[in-house]
C-alpha cells in the first residue's frame, strides 16, 4: 500500500467479513479485490499446502545474538535487509553453538522456502537458494515451506510474490509502530491452483535462482584467483574488520598529508605489506565520478527511477523512488555502461567499498551522490575492476583514503588514489568477461522471475482452473 494520503468508500460487508476491522490497510491494499477474484478460481488455504516445523510457516523467537569473527565457531545470519541483498559473502556470523541449539535450530534456510520480513517493513519476499542454505535467520523473516507432494516451491513463491499474494499477505499487517504479522495471519491464505502454469512458473522462478547461484560462485572463484595472485599464496587476514584493534610504530618520514593510524596500518596496512605484486593508481586506468549533492524533486510518473546505496546491492536492484527529468545535473546522476559503482559515505564496517558492475539492471536509472563511479578508459576493464575491488586487497586499499569518524567518505581525490593490481590485458579482460557473465546472470534471473509472476497473474486473471 502506498503511504501517499488516499481517500475511499467501502461496502460495510467487507468490514463483517474482515472481524470488523476500522484501520485502512486491509482495504487499501487491494488485499480484498483480491480475494473476490480468486473466488471464481479453485484454492486451496496456504497450510494445506505447506510442511515441516509448526506446520510449515514460522518465525522465530528473540534471542540475544552472540557474534563471532571465526567460520569454524560460526553460521551465516540473514537479516531482513541482507535475505534480499544478491551477494551472501559478506554476512555477520552468529554463534554456532546457539544456532544449533534446540531453541534456534529450526530457524535454518533450506533451499525452496519462501522469506518474508514480517516485522518492519512487511511483506519483502526472496526465494531461498542453494548459496542461502546453511544460513541462519532472524525473528523478522518468516518461513513458508512447500509440501513438494502437493505443490512447486517456486510457484508458491511466485504467487506469493505476485501483485496477488503480496495485499493478501500484508492484510493482515498489526502495530502503530512497529508493523508485524504472524504465521496464523497468513495460514488461510488462498492460493489459485493452476494445473501445468504452476510446473512453468516453478521452473522460471528455480532457473533464476540457479543463475544468481552462479554469478555468485563466479566473483568468488575469480575474487579467490585474483587474491591468490596477488599476494603469491594463501591468504590469512589478522584483522578481518575495518574497525580492527591494531598497535604498530612507522617511521614518520613521508606523514605529510595524513596523520591518522587508518591509513597506515592495521586493516588497510596489512593489504600493504600482503602485496606481492606492483600496485599503480587506479586514476592510470580510470577516472573516478563524485555527483556533486542535489535537490532530489520526487514525482510519481513522467521521472528518472532512483536507487539508494542499499537498493544497489539487492536481488532486482529496483526502487519505488522517481527523481523528475528536469532535476540539475541528472545526466551526473545517470549509470552508464562500464561504470563500476560503491557506496563512498557511510560506516565502514557497512556497504562502504562493496562494488557493483553496472548491468542492464541499472544502467540509464539515477543512483544516489553517495557512490562513486569508477569509469575505465576502456570499457573492457570494467569487469576486472569490478573484480579486484571485490578482493580483501581492492576493499581494504579503497577504505584507505577515506576520512572521517562519525561517517568516514572518500572523495574523488582519494578514489582516483585507490591502489590496483594490472596484469596484463589478456589476463584483464579474462576476469572482465567472467564478471560480466555473472552480472548478465544476475539480470536474466531478474527477468526470469518477472515471467513467473507475470504468468501467475495473467492465469489468474483470465481465470483459469
Amino acid at each position: 500500500m502506498s503511504r501517499k494520503f488516499q481517500c475511499r468508500a467501502v461496502p460495510s460487508s467487507w468490514l463483517e467479513n474482515n472481524g470488523r476491522r476500522l484501520d485502512c490497510g486491509p482495504y487499501m491494499s487491494g488485499a480484498i479485490e483480491a480475494k473476490e477474484l480468486l473466488k471464481k478460481i479453485k484454492t486451496e488455504n496456504l497450510s494445506a499446502l505447506t510442511s515441516g516445523y509448526n506446520g510449515g510457516i514460522y518465525n522465530g523467537p528473540q534471542f540475544v545474538r552472540n557474534y563471532v569473527d571465526d567460520p569454524a565457531y560460526g553460521v551465516p545470519f540473514l537479516t531482513t535487509s541482507t535475505m534480499l541483498q544478491a551477494d551472501m559473502t559478506n554476512l555477520p556470523m552468529i554463534s554456532a553453538k546457539d544456532a544449533h541449539s534446540a531453541k534456534l535450530s529450526y530457524l535454518k534456510v533450506e533451499e525452496g522456502m519462501t522469506l518474508i520480513t514480517c516485522s518492519g517493513s512487511i511483506g519483502r519476499m526472496a526465494y531461498a537458494r542453494k548459496d542461502m542454505a546453511d544460513c541462519w535467520s532472524n525473528q523478522d523473516i518468516m518461513k513458508v515451506v512447500a509440501d513438494p507432494n502437493k505443490i512447486s516451491p517456486g510457484y508458491l513463491y511466485a504467487y506469493l510474490s505476485s501483485r496477488f499474494g503480496v495485499p493478501i499477505v500484508i492484510s493482515g499487517t498489526y502495530g502503530a509502530i512497529i508493523q508485524h504479522i504472524e504465521p496464523h495471519h497468513i495460514a488461510d491464505l488462498p492460493v489459485p491452483r493452476l494445473g501445468e502454469v504452476e510446473n512453468q512458473a516453478h521452473e522460471l522462478i528455480q532457473q533464476a535462482a540457479d543463475l544468481r547461484t552462479e554469478a555468485s560462485r563466479i566473483i568468488a572463484e575469480q575474487v579467490e584467483a585474483l587474491e591468490l595472485e596477488i599476494a603469491g599464496g594463501p591468504v590469512v587476514w589478522e584483522h578481518t574488520k575495518p574497525q580492527s584493534f591494531s598497535i604498530e610504530t612507522r617511521i614518520m618520514r613521508g606523514f605529510i598529508n595524513r596523520l591518522d593510524a587508518f591509513h597506515y596500518i592495521g586493516f588497510v596496512g596489512e593489504a600493504l605489506e600482503k602485496a606481492r605484486v606492483p600496485l599503480v593508481e587506479i586514476s592510470d586506468h580510470a577516472d573516478a565520478l563524485y555527483p556533486p549533492f542535489m535537490k532530489r524533486i520526487r514525482v510519481e510518473e513522467h521521472g528518472v527511477e532512483f536507487l539508494g546505496g542499499a537498493e544497489m546491492l539487492t536481488l532486482d536492484q529496483r526502487s519505488e523512488s522517481h527523481i523528475a527529468s528536469s532535476t540539475k545535473n541528472l545526466k551526473q546522476f545517470i549509470v552508464k555502461e562500464g561504470y563500476v559503482l560503491f557506496q563512498c559515505d557511510g560506516q565502514r564496517y557497512g556497504i562502504f567499498g562493496r562494488p557493483i558492475l553496472a548491468n542492464r539492471n541499472v544502467i540509464g536509472k539515477a543512483v544516489t551522490q553517495h557512490m562513486m563511479r569508477i569509469i575505465p578508459y576502456d570499457n573492457r576493464d570494467s569487469g576486472y575492476i569490478f573484480t579486484y575491488l571485490a578482493t580483501g586487497f581492492g576493499r581494504r586499499l579503497l577504505m584507505r583514503f577515506s576520512a572521517g569518524t562519525s561517517i568516514p567518505s572518500l572523495n574523488e581525490d582519494g578514489a582516483r588514489n585507490i591502489l590496483i593490481y594490472w596484469p596484463n590485458e589478456q589476463r584483464r579482460w579474462s576476469i572482465s568477461q567472467a564478471a560480466e557473465q555473472a552480472w548478465e546472470n544476475r539480470a536474466s534471473a531478474t527477468e526470469l522471475e518477472d515471467q513467473a509472476r507475470s504468468l501467475v497473474e495473467r492465469t489468474i486473471e483470465e481465470g483459469d482452473s
